[in-house]
C-alpha cells in the first residue's frame, strides 16, 4: 500500500515593484530538486496561524522586510519526491525599507518574461505558469 505523502501548507509572496517580480534563490538544500532553485519568498503556515500572518512573519524572518499581503491570487498542490505542498500565493507590496538576504543566496526583479529563465523549483514554476 502507498503511503499518503504528508502535505505542507505553504504560502508565497508575490511581491512587485512596477512591471517587475522579486525572485529569491533558495540555498543549498539536502533535498537537490529545490536547493538552490529560485522561489518567491514565504513559508510555511504554521498550525493556528492564518496565511496572511504566516507571509508577514515569514518575511520578517528571512529577509527582515515589513510587507503588505494583498489579495490571493491562487493555489498550486505539487508533490515532489520526498513530500507534498499545497502553495497559496499572494499578491504584496514591499515596504520601504530595503530587505536583507538573511536566508537566500541571491534576488533578482525581473520582467514577467523574463522569470522563465530562472532554475525555479518545480511547484514555483507551477504557480508561474497559472498564476501570472
Amino acid at each position: 500500500m502507498m503511503m499518503e505523502k504528508k502535505r505542507t501548507k505553504v504560502v508565497a509572496a508575490v511581491v512587485k515593484d512596477g512591471d517587475k517580480y522579486l525572485c529569491m534563490q533558495r540555498t543549498r538544500s539536502h533535498y537537490p530538486y529545490i536547493s538552490e532553485h529560485w522561489e518567491f519568498p514565504g513559508g510555511k503556515v504554521e498550525e493556528g496561524e492564518s496565511d496572511y500572518d504566516t507571509l508577514i512573519r515569514e518575511i520578517k524572518e528571512e529577509m527582515d522586510w515589513d510587507i503588505f499581503v494583498g489579495k490571493r491570487l491562487g493555489n498550486v498542490e505539487y508533490d515532489y519526491p520526498d513530500f507534498g505542498i499545497s502553495l497559496t500565493a499572494y499578491q504584496c507590496k514591499g515596504g520601504d525599507d530595503e530587505f536583507k538576504m538573511l536566508e537566500h543566496l541571491d534576488y533578482k526583479w525581473l520582467t514577467k518574461d523574463k522569470l522563465k529563465d530562472l532554475n525555479w523549483t518545480e511547484a514555483d514554476r507551477k504557480l508561474i505558469e497559472t498564476l501570472i
